[in-house]
């Protein structure tokens, strides 16, 4: 369930109250008379039911509260109540399967951005990676691939496009078209260090070893990006974020560019070029995968316009 809890002008809370009370998937509904001191009016909250989120939330908006005073939706792990019980089940549908729009487009929005913590998760990545190829290491590319912060502006590209949010779509394009080549030039220069300096063998460095799979572009590539952008969609649409964490696992975004540093590094372009190809189509088959997963769940009927700029930019 959801905490929904809603500030609007005091000659609107009759009408909050009733609109709240028409949803079979609300339930614990709390009033607090001129509680609210910026902006000023009345305090409202409830508990819902995920699959009631939407329909609330577009009722509230339709009422002007998101203009004149404010929602907040909060994520409840546990409710012990019988009429938590009956709010979920009276409500139609299923709370896995619902999406609600408004979290997900806050959540991308802020997933998107490009800021230094983006940055230095891409950049710890693919020096990850390089340490990985340099040593002949899966169990540190493991580590390269959960590091990646990079799913996070692949959401937001294909929510963007989904729900014709341009402005997310260049957010989370300018994350992603700056933060590869930042973190790529950090990890080439680490490189460049390390074979100047004995730390590794730069005529073994990229002999034949188990991180090949990394460069080799083949139909798998793309199939394996198709189903980690599907699962990685599907995840965030229905709160069980703990699948990210095999989506980070199954695609070769972040290997792909740090294997290219290496490879240009130390001449080795035909490998270069390749990681840089494996890149591209893992990048376009995780934001076509997602997109499609979103299209498929999108009742953009029954949303409310979601036009509003984004947080921070």
């Amino acid at each position: 369930m959801l905490h929904l809890r809603a500030i609007c002008p005091a000659e609107r809370t009759d009408a909050v109250l009733e609109a709240l009370r028409q949803h079979p998937g609300v339930t614990h509904v709390v009033v607090l008379r001129g509680a609210a001191v910026d902006p000023v009016g009345d305090v409202v909250e409830a508990d819902l039911a995920r699959e009631a989120t939407d329909a609330v939330v577009a009722s509230l908006c339709d009422l002007g509260v998101d203009r004149d005073g404010g929602v907040t939706l909060e994520q409840i792990d546990t409710a012990l109540s019988d009429a938590a019980d009956r709010a979920e089940e009276d409500a139609p549908g299923d709370g896995a399967d619902a999406v609600v729009w408004e979290e997900l487009l806050a959540r991308t929005g802020e997933e998107s951005r490009l800021n230094v913590t983006f940055l230095s998760f891409l950049t710890i990545a693919c020096l990850l990676t390089a340490v990985a190829v340099v040593t002949d290491s899966p169990v540190t590319l493991v580590g390269a691939m959960v590091v990646g912060p990079e799913f996070g502006p692949l959401a937001a590209i294909a929510v963007g496009l989904v729900l014709r949010r341009w402005d997310l779509v260049r957010r989370a394009g300018l994350a992603l078209a700056a933060g590869f080549p930042v973190a790529m030039v950090i990890t080439a220069v680490g490189t460049w260090l390390g074979s100047r300096t004995g730390l590794f063998d730069p005529d073994l460095a990229l002999a034949g070893h188990e991180l090949d799979f990394v460069f080799e572009v083949g139909p798998f590539s793309l199939i394996v990006a198709l189903l980690a952008g599907a699962a990685g969609m599907l995840s965030m649409t229905s709160a069980k974020s703990a699948a990210l964490v095999g989506v980070f696992i199954s695609v070769t975004t972040v290997p792909a560019a740090g294997y290219a540093a290496v490879a240009a590094v130390l001449g080795q372009w035909d490998i270069c070029l390749q990681s840089i190809a494996q890149l591209a189509v893992n990048l376009v088959g995780v934001v076509m995968a997602a997109a499609l997963v979103l299209a498929l769940r999108n009742r953009r009927g029954q949303v409310r316009d979601l036009g509003r700029p984004l947080a921070g930019g």
